[in-house]
């Protein structure tokens, strides 16, 4: 394969993704490490990704920074919120995530619905802060550079203390058979303590992400009550999710 495709197979796993490891990109392009590590730092000096320790995160993936115009695919992100808003109603405490698909959602929330969010995500948590009806609470703890949540033990056990009525979860990785999975291990543990803490979870998802499994699992599929994807909910490539008993949006 040569350098430029390499490139571009890089650039659009990281679009869809918002952050990928340097191992796994060498696995699915069968070269070594070395040589996806020359092309992040390549792709870094042009200025296309962030390269970080063992891999790289997307450049709209960056701190109390929310431009839609940098936001992969954003219309269908767009979407996947607005059906996401059927849900909601007055009074309800809420888990949510990081990831580019939360920041829209929390992004439309209507002015004037009184809600309770509780975020680990730095970024969530600031753009949430624009919506005066709704009270929002940063779980602290400290904070990935990478993934810019808090995690560790002192977020885990405040989570401990909290029982939402809905966890909406920012997808990377979801397998009809495999689950919800994920490749940061302290991530995944602040989401399995997220699903925990709530009585519905809700995954919100981008179709490119569906039937794709990372090494470390976050949940059984049948732990997800609800998929919200831009697609329509009768479509075949969702067929698989709604046999496992997933309502889907």
């Amino acid at each position: 394969m040569l350098k430029e495709e390499r490139h571009q197979h890089i650039l659009a796993e990281l679009r869809i993704r918002n952050r990928i490891l340097l191992a796994d990109i060498a696995q699915k392009l069968a070269v070594s490490e070395d040589t996806v590590r020359r092309d992040l730092k390549d792709l870094h000096d042009r200025g296309q990704l962030l390269k970080v320790h063992g891999g790289a995160i997307a450049k709209s993936f960056t701190p109390f920074s929310f431009h839609q115009e940098e936001i992969y695919d954003h219309p269908n992100k767009q979407a996947i919120a607005k059906k996401a808003l059927s849900v909601l109603r007055d009074g309800l405490v809420i888990l949510i995530t990081g990831g580019t698909t939360n920041l829209e959602f929390v992004s439309v929330l209507p002015p004037g619905m009184h809600l309770t969010i509780f975020t680990p995500s730095l970024q969530v948590a600031m753009q949430l802060t624009r919506n005066k009806s709704i009270e929002t609470i940063l779980i602290g703890g400290r904070v990935s550079p990478d993934a810019q949540v808090s995690i560790g033990a002192e977020a885990l056990n405040t989570l401990a203390s909290v029982k939402a009525d809905i966890c909406f979860l920012g997808t990377g990785h979801l397998h009809p058979v495999d689950g919800l999975s994920e490749f940061d291990w302290e991530v995944v543990q602040l989401k399995r303590a997220m699903i925990k803490s709530s009585r519905q979870t809700i995954s919100l998802a981008l179709s490119a992400k569906l039937n794709s499994t990372q090494r470390y699992k976050i949940c059984d599929i049948h732990e997800i009550h609800t998929l919200v994807t831009e697609l329509p909910p009768g479509s075949d490539l969702l067929k698989p999710f709604r046999k496992n008993g997933l309502e889907v949006l």
